[in-house]
C-alpha cells in the first residue's frame, strides 16, 4: 500500500512545469504507480485547461490551436504510448501479420519495460522506459548494495539501487537533497517502512538507515544532488568517497 506521496503543492506545480526536470520526473514516474496522485494530476490538468480557455479570447482557430497544444500537454503528461504503426509489418501477408506482430509486441515490451539484476527482471513506471538504454553496468558495493547509474543527459544522474535480503546503507544524513522512489519490494530506514510505489524526500535534516528485510530484496530510484554524509561509527571513514555512493 502506498503511503507517501508528492505535497499537493508538488503535484500542482508538476501541472504547471514549474518542477525542476529531475523531480518531475520522479513524480510522474510516482504517478504511474499511484491512482490516488494520477487523478489529482488529471484534475489539475483539467482546472489548467480551463483556465486557459476562460482566460483567452480566441477566434475558432485559436481555439483549434490551443485544444491541440493541450492534448499535447496532457499526452506528455501521462505518457501515453505511440499510436505509429510498423509499416514494415503491414506490408505482410494477412495471414502472417497478427502472429508477427504480436510476438514483436511482446518482445519489445519486455526489453523496454524491465531492468535485470543476477537473473531478477524489474518492471518499471512508464516513466522511466525512456531511461532503460541510458542505463549502465550494476556495480557491487557495501554489503548487499548493488547500484546502475541512469543519464539523465542535462537533468544530471539518478541510480538504481538494490538492497539484498539483509541490505543496508550505513547510517547517513544529507548535504544536499534525495529523492527516491521504492520500484519493487519495502525496506525500513528507522524512522518508517516504505512500501511499493512510496515516493520519499530526505534532506539533510534527517539522518536515516535504509535496510531491506524481506526475503526478496528491494528496488529503488534515487536522486541525490549532493554526496551523502555518513555519521556513524567506521562509516564515517566513506565521507572522503561518499560521491561514490549514489551519485
Amino acid at each position: 500500500m502506498i503511503r507517501f506521496h508528492p505535497s499537493a503543492q508538488q503535484l500542482k506545480d508538476f501541472v504547471e512545469g514549474t518542477l525542476s526536470p529531475a523531480i518531475s520526473l520522479m513524480v510522474s514516474a510516482h504517478c504511474d504507480m499511484c491512482e490516488k496522485c494520477q487523478r489529482f494530476v488529471e484534475i489539475e490538468t483539467e482546472s489548467l485547461a480551463a483556465q486557459m480557455v476562460s482566460n483567452v479570447n480566441s477566434t475558432a482557430s485559436d481555439k483549434a490551436e490551443m485544444s491541440l497544444q493541450f492534448g499535447d500537454m496532457l499526452s506528455q503528461i501521462t505518457q501515453l504510448p505511440s499510436s505509429k504503426q510498423n509499416n514494415a509489418l503491414m506490408e505482410q501477408p494477412t495471414a502472417y501479420r497478427e502472429p508477427v506482430k504480436k510476438r514483436a509486441a511482446l518482445q519489445a515490451q519486455a526489453s523496454a519495460n524491465t531492468i535485470e539484476l543476477d537473473g531478477r527482471v524489474f518492471t518499471l513506471p512508464r516513466t522511466l522506459h525512456r531511461y532503460i538504454d541510458k542505463t549502465g553496468n550494476w556495480s557491487s558495493l557495501v554489503g548487499k548494495l548493488w547500484q546502475a547509474p541512469v543519464d539523465l543527459g542535462n537533468q544530471g544522474v539518478a541510480n538504481f539501487i538494490f538492497m539484498g535480503s539483509g541490505g543496508s546503507v550505513p547510517e547517513h544524513t544529507h548535504r544536499g537533497t534525495e529523492y527516491t522512489l521504492v520500484i519493487d519490494g519495502e525496506f525500513s530506514d528507522g524512522l518508517s517502512r516504505y512500501d511499493t510505489g512510496d515516493f520519499i524526500f530526505m534532506d539533510g535534516d534527517k539522518t536515516h538507515t535504509p535496510k531491506s528485510e524481506g526475503k526478496e530484496g528491494c528496488l529503488v530510484f534515487s536522486i541525490v544532488d549532493q554526496p551523502l554524509h555518513f555519521t556513524s561509527g567506521l562509516a564515517r571513514l566513506l565521507n572522503p568517497f561518499s560521491h561514490l555512493f549514489f551519485r
